[in-house]
């Protein structure tokens, strides 16, 4: 063992004289361990909170978008199958997308319509999965239906509880491009049968979002056998940009393609800028252990001037005293981090059941799936999150060394033995 570990090791032993450095020492090490046990955790939830809003927009909406410049696209069949053949794309479906107004009894509410193929859009989104009641087959009406069958229509919950529908109840859809008649512009309207309820967990989706067959769709608005655009699926989906941009180059001018960052970006953005300045913020209170760390050697150089001065009288070089209290302050921040590193893993590996007992204690509910539409308090723990919040953590607890420790190795024997 080198000698400047071995008394490294022997100055951070408590003694009686020095019990006062002792605490600070213990303090300093435990609030590098909280900096970085709050940095684990708050990093973790927010990188849930992340992926679950990922996950919830990718399951509505498809992860590449290509629509046609300036009006409906004509040729799709043709284009799906060029689309598909290329590299990346696992599935493509069509769809229409227009503004309509839904009409039951009283109520009355502007939502979005899209057509979807039932069959080939199962491949694309997860919209089939997120039907809560009823079912997403039934779009399409049924001869044995009888004379009277009608279309079906899903809707989401929210939009379900703002009307007052249930399944198999009677809504009118009305279209604001209706039909010229004497009297002026009228608009249409159609009824339609809700065959289903879905519930995405994002209220923006829930509360403006219908869908009907896509062959009820194209009937509604007129549109022949021409649709609005067509949603892809691919193999990456956090690299769809470069995909995106390779479709606008193969389809020409008249497409354009967009992923689905592109199309969130205000609130990925968000998101991710959230992140980094909660990871600066609490990275501070790391920073303020370091200033204990300082502290502590400090009054550990003021203590030992005495050993300090013999060593130097011994042979003891300037470097060789500067490497015993570096070390010293390093062994704190190493041992704060790993109990960090340690108790902001157990915390976020077990946050659910955590959150749940600090509810049942102080009887609130701090997370209201009826405001944040999610069932589970997610936590996602990265890998180089940890590595990163572990090398910075150190870092500071090293830089926090160098000051008290170069002070240290210029002390000269003879001023330090004068009084003594």
């Amino acid at each position: 063992m080198p000698f400047e570990l071995f008394i490294c090791l022997r100055y951070l032993k408590a003694k009686r004289k020095s019990t006062f450095i002792s605490i600070i020492t213990f303090i300093s090490t435990a609030g590098v361990t909280l900096g970085v046990m709050a940095l684990i955790v708050v990093l973790a939830v927010m990188t849930g909170f992340e992926e679950d809003l990922k996950e919830k927009i990718l399951g509505t909406n498809a992860h590449i978008v290509v629509i046609r410049n300036g009006g409906p696209m004509e040729d799709y069949h043709l284009i799906m199958e060029k689309l598909k053949g290329m590299k990346g794309v696992t599935a493509a479906t069509p769809f229409i997308y227009n503004q309509v107004m839904l009409s039951s009894g009283k109520n009355v509410s502007g939502v979005v319509l899209r057509g979807i193929d039932v069959k080939t859009d199962r491949l694309v989104t997860k919209l089939s999965k997120s039907v809560v009641e009823g079912t997403i087959d039934k779009l399409e009406p049924r001869t044995a239906d009888g004379p009277d069958a009608l279309p079906g229509l899903l809707v989401g919950k929210e939009l379900a509880k703002h009307l007052n529908l249930f399944v198999g109840d009677k809504i009118n859809v009305i279209s604001p491009m209706g039909n010229i008649t004497p009297l002026g512009m009228m608009p249409k309207m159609k009824p339609f049968r809700v065959t289903g309820l879905f519930n995405t967990g994002m209220f923006e989706y829930d509360s403006t979002l219908a869908y009907v067959s896509i062959g009820q769709a194209q009937a509604f608005f007129d549109l022949g056998d021409t649709v609005t655009g067509i949603q892809l699926k691919v193999e990456d989906v956090y690299h769809t940009g470069e995909l995106a941009r390779s479709i606008n180059r193969t389809l020409g001018v008249d497409y354009y393609a967009r992923d689905w960052m592109q199309m969130n970006r205000n609130i990925l953005f968000a998101l991710k800028t959230e992140k980094i300045v909660m990871f600066v913020i609490l990275t501070l209170i790391v920073l303020v252990a370091a200033f204990g760390i300082a502290s502590t050697l400090f009054m550990v150089v003021m203590d030992k001037t005495k050993d300090i001065a013999i060593l130097k009288s011994m042979g003891a070089t300037g470097s060789s005293i500067m490497k015993i209290f570096v070390l010293e302050g390093l062994i704190i921040g190493i041992i704060g981090t790993i109990l960090g590193v340690t108790s902001g893993l157990l915390v976020a590996y077990n946050l659910e059941p955590i959150i749940n007992i600090i509810q049942k204690i102080t009887g609130q509910n701090f997370f209201s799936k009826d405001i944040y539409y999610l069932d589970h308090f997610p936590s996602l723990v990265i890998p180089s999150d940890v590595v990163l919040i572990s090398v910075t953590a150190v870092l500071i607890s090293f830089l926090a060394t160098l000051y008290p420790a170069w002070q240290a190795s210029r002390m000269l024997p003879a001023e330090a033995l004068r009084y003594e």
